[in-house]
């Protein structure tokens, strides 16, 4: 072990935990590029992939160059003394490298494996790899069981009621943000749900974004038990909560390979669910082109295995396939989808319909499954139409804490139909990629509001969406982009 002097590069790279040593002292302790090293300060450590600098301007002699990633962890500053020494690849690549030859991994294995996701001590290559044995060779139904309860036990476990309820989406569909009308619903009726949602990572918004327009939604597990006790509900971002913390570094390495596959899929969402303690659970597949399951066949079969994988870990799940063809709601975008949520627990007549009908649907699924009601549509239908509903919203958000400052994008850009005809299909993937190029999720205020949907009848000259953003720059680039497509298929 020995001892240097941090200097913080003022750098970040993105999720990876990197260390510059200069190239004197590298020599010194036999150490090269990377070679994988762990710094400590006090009781906290950090495992990092070392990196040379040949030029002292750089990193200079007894100095350690830290990434912001890594200062963030060691909560350490420029001259702080940290400690470093070298250390071998862990137990869970000759495990992975044991998966992509066909091994069925046990408990223990897939435990050790999530361990050393969880504490960094794998590099994106590495964790690639699993990602890729898992994705060629497949889980079976007990290392799914399995690596679900790893990633749990090697998070954080919150538990809140002996009947607990949860819902998730497997996503794929712009705008589809059931969660902010069936939480309030459900919490309006009596029961807790605990709803832990994520950030968008390839859509225009996920839950936890489009709340964060409404409400705080970074609590500590502390802020989000007293939100839970005194509302019955809470929507949050369960990044901020440890929960299954091996899941969210599995999926940054998925996302950029467009691989996700089946058995990850069923251990990550139902991970997150068993983190927080749900006894109840209501899944939404969306059917369609653009989304995970783009056949019966598909939709069937991850059915199938959702209620297959819920019975093992002791959890009633219930699944709906729904129509992910296209859109639903007006609004896709943080704010925009915020606004759709809100007319429609305020019973406004301009509301979009087909969201109200889908969430009171899926709220309806989520009060029968409790056995205490036999019309769950008609009790969730009143709880929305009488006010209850919105009320109880008002009573999250206030107690998770108000933000209520945003405006729509000021640069507008409307987009008009070529021709007349009728609204064929439209297309989830160019939607989404439009929103995103306008600014979202980051700004919250962009995105797009949708006029017209598919079955409509068009007339040349009518108002197909509206783009909203931040920049003329931005408007620009959506125009070229227009050119050659705009999403929607019309004859």
């Amino acid at each position: 072990m020995v001892k240097l002097s941090v200097k913080d590069m003022d750098i970040e790279t993105g999720g990876i935990h990197i260390a510059i040593l200069n190239k004197k002292d590298a020599r010194k302790l036999d150490l090269h590029s990377g070679n994988r090293v762990v710094i400590k300060k006090g009781k906290t450590e950090v495992t990092c992939i070392l990196d040379i600098a040949r030029s002292p301007k750089s990193v200079a002699e007894g100095q350690l160059g830290l990434f912001e990633e890594v200062i963030d962890h060691l909560h350490v500053k420029n001259n702080d003394k940290v400690n470093l020494e070298f250390t071998d690849k862990p137990k869970s690549v000759a495990l992975i490298r044991e998966k992509l030859f066909g091994k069925r991994l046990t408990y223990e294995e897939l435990y050790t494996i999530a361990d050393d996701i969880t504490h960094d001590r794998m590099t994106d290559i590495e964790k690639t790899y699993f990602v890729t044995a898992c994705f060629t060779k497949g889980l079976n139904n007990e290392e799914i069981v399995d690596l679900t309860r790893a990633m749990v036990e090697t998070g954080s476990k919150i538990n809140f009621s002996s009947l607990t309820l949860d819902k998730h989406c497997i996503g794929g569909v712009p705008g589809n943000r059931t969660t902010m009308i069936v939480i309030p619903i459900i919490a309006a009726a009596g029961f807790i749900i605990p709803k832990t949602s994520s950030r968008a990572i390839t859509s225009p918004s996920g839950t936890a974004d489009t709340m964060e327009c409404l409400a705080k939604v970074e609590l500590t597990e502390k802020e989000i038990r007293h939100v839970v006790k005194k509302t019955g509900a809470c929507i949050v971002h369960g990044g901020s909560m440890n929960l299954a913390p091996a899941d969210d570094k599995i999926i940054e390495v998925e996302h950029p390979l467009s691989i996700d596959a089946e058995g990850q899929l069923l251990a990550s969402v139902m991970a997150k669910k068993y983190s927080v303690g749900a006894t109840h659970v209501l899944i939404d597949i969306p059917m369609g082109k653009s989304t995970k399951a783009n056949t019966w066949a598909k939709a069937k079969h991850l059915r199938k295995m959702f209620e297959l994988i819920g019975r093992k870990l002791g959890m009633k799940v219930k699944v709906i396939i729904t129509d992910g063809s296209q859109p639903i709601g007006f609004g896709v975008g943080p704010l925009l989808e915020a606004l759709d949520v809100i007319a429609i627990l305020k019973n406004d007549s301009f509301a979009p319909q087909d969201l109200k009908k889908k969430a009171i649907t899926m709220a309806g699924m989520l009060l029968e499954m409790t056995g205490r009601y036999k019309d769950g549509f008609k009790v969730a239908k009143e709880i929305l139409e009488s006010g209850k509903a919105f009320k109880k919203m008002n009573e999250i958000i206030d107690t998770q804490g108000r933000l209520n400052h945003l405006k729509p994008g000021k640069f507008r850009l409307p987009v008009h139909c070529p021709k007349i005809g009728r609204v064929k299909e439209i297309d989830n993937e160019i939607i989404a990629k439009i929103a995103r190029m306008a600014g979202a999720p980051t700004d919250k205020g962009s995105g797009l509001f949708i006029n017209k949907k598919a079955h409509d009848l068009v007339k040349k000259g009518e108002l197909l969406f509206t783009v909203y953003t931040e920049s003329q720059f931005k408007i620009d680039l959506i125009k070229e982009f227009l050119k050659k497509n705009n999403g929607y298929d019309i004859h």
